[in-house]
């Protein structure tokens, strides 16, 4: 059975011979967590008119390639991402791949702002002048980055959805061909956000929005998404992936149906494209029979403990989540969703070392939540996600 990396390196068809699909969408939500600062152009001033103009009579001329990046002397710091070692093995493969090393890239932008909780990143791609991709990076493995991801849970607007919808626009009247916005976990997020929140001008030239694993929205956003671009069923613009063992993509509301497919991985590392499998013509994903019961019992349980809390109370939970966290001695992302201890636990062990405060904040919330899962999900189960 295939998957990404082997649809990389072996997939010798190019865009002209072979139409963009579901894997292709994977692949450069992928190449958004390589760091293209100093290689690939950043948006360009110009107005838009002249700046879709030199592209339509350039396509093959503007922006970077993958071998850009790859000749570029900053290149063993590209890397972000729970799986940074799998992004770099994919930009070499990219590189040589007949199917991508001719994409260019180009409106690189990033920011990043502790005070704020801001993590946000994008790369536009495009082959010639048949498609672009707008895509936007899932989520690094700085606390920052992971503030902004829980602040969703309590603001209906995040800095970083903001600037997704500020890049769109800016965009997309410069981008020649099909037009196509994606992501993969926040990054996925991000993009449905700016295509259900963008002008109906630009809505109307996106063809598909790619939806990977993201997680969702507050349920008071659900009715902002009312618009005409906004369809459920087959003549939906919106493709949502899950892996039939979803952690993230589960988390939150989202309207848009899901396809689920199978991922050869457990648990968390599901969330990886790298681990879904890939039909034998490498034309989609394998799709499985349903999402398991584990995902949808994990949504059940968050829906109702976030439904039990105002924003305020929320933000307060949030506010103390991440003292503890920092309390633990975790150094990023990957110590905190990788070290081996359930994520609810680690939480609860860290607070010891917090103010009496923030500590009864949380000790009341998690006991909140132990007691919904425990009801939902059985006490036994319960008790080894969130200790005794």
């Amino acid at each position: 059975m295939p998957y990404l990396f082997d649809y990389v390196e072996h997939e010798l068809a190019t865009f002209d011979q072979k139409p963009f699909c579901s894997v292709d969408a994977a692949v450069l939500s992928q190449a958004c967590m390589i760091d293209g600062v100093g290689v690939v152009p950043e948006p360009s001033a110009m107005p838009a008119l002249i700046d879709r103009a030199l592209t339509l009579l350039a396509s093959d001329a503007r922006g970077a390639t993958f071998a850009s990046l790859m000749r570029s002397e900053l290149f063993d710091g590209m890397f972000t991402g729970l799986v940074p070692n799998d992004i770099r093995r994919l930009l070499i493969a990219l590189a040589a791949s007949p199917r991508f090393r001719d994409l260019r890239l180009r409106g690189y932008r990033s920011v990043f702002d502790e005070s704020s909780h801001t993590q946000f990143a994008a790369t536009t791609f495009t082959w010639r002048n048949a498609f672009s991709f707008v895509g936007f990076r899932g989520t690094d493995i700085s606390a920052t980055g992971w503030r902004e991801n829980f602040d969703m849970t309590y603001r209906n607007e995040v800095s970083a959805q903001k600037l997704a919808r500020e890049y769109l626009e800016h965009m997309a009247p410069r981008l020649p061909g099909e037009l196509h916005v994606g992501g993969h976990s926040k990054g996925g997020n991000l993009a449905l956000y700016a295509a259900l929140t963008c002008s109906a001008e630009v809505r109307e030239r996106i063809d598909r929005v790619w939806c990977l694993d993201a997680p969702g929205f507050r349920p008071e956003m659900i009715k902002r998404f009312q618009t005409p671009f906004y369809q459920l069923g087959e003549d939906s613009r919106i493709e949502r992936i899950l892996p039939q063992d979803s952690l993230v993509g589960v988390l939150l509301e989202c309207p848009a149906p899901a396809r689920v497919v199978r991922s050869n991985a457990q648990g968390l590392m599901q969330h990886s494209v790298f681990t879904w499998e890939i039909s034998d013509d490498r034309s989609d994903f394998v799709e499985a029979e349903r999402l398991g019961e584990g995902s949808q019992a994990l949504h059940d349980v968050l829906a109702e403990w976030l439904a039990s809390m105002d924003d305020e109370r929320c933000e307060q939970v949030v506010d103390a989540l991440f003292a503890a966290l920092g309390a633990s001695g975790a150094r990023d992302a990957r110590d905190v969703f990788l070290g081996g201890k359930p994520f609810p636990q680690l939480v609860s062990d860290a607070a010891r070392n917090l103010d009496e405060e923030s500590r009864d904040v949380l000790g009341a919330v998690l006991g909140d939540l132990a007691a919904i899962a425990a009801r939902r999900v059985g006490r036994d189960l319960a008790a080894a996600i969130f200790g005794e």
